[in-house]
């Protein structure tokens, strides 16, 4: 999670919400990385997870990630839920819980409903108060 850090603190310094993504395989391995770039993409859909899901897909020439892991310095949100689903995310490890925005534990718990068909193990909290210590520090030097 340190590295992710290190990552969303780079988003932060380009602009970004600092959130930071990695994909790792199956002996922990991280196979691709991606932060934030909805506002250097000018894409709304360019989310951490989604960038990260998408780039570990191409490297694996699948559909599926199966026996991978997903690492995220926030609790993703709905739609980066569905992605998660979708790709057959083995594990889900993510740092500050987000009450407004996040679809794991937070909101919609997404994994909780009955029309999910992929639910990941989930791992949250990790490196949490470094996690929303740096989004604090982001969102009070925007204001």
């Amino acid at each position: 999670m340190a590295m992710l850090l290190d990552e969303a603190a780079a988003a932060a310094a380009a602009g970004e919400v600092p959130v930071a993504a990695a994909v790792t395989d199956a002996e922990g391995a991280v196979i691709a990385l991606a932060q934030n770039r909805m506002r250097r993409d000018g894409n709304a859909l360019h989310h951490a997870e989604m960038l990260v899901l998408a780039d570990a897909l191409a490297l694996r020439g699948s559909e599926r990630l199966e026996d991978c892991d997903l690492w995220v310095t926030l609790e993703p949100c709905t739609m980066c839920a569905g992605a998660i689903a979708h790709a057959r995310i083995r594990r889900l490890y993510f740092a500050a819980r987000d009450e407004k925005a996040g679809a794991v534990e937070s909101g919609v718990r997404f994994f909780d409903s009955p029309s999910c068909h992929h639910r990941p193990e989930i791992y949250g909290g990790l490196s949490e108060a470094a996690a929303a210590a740096q989004l604090r520090a982001f969102f009070e030097q925007r204001r």
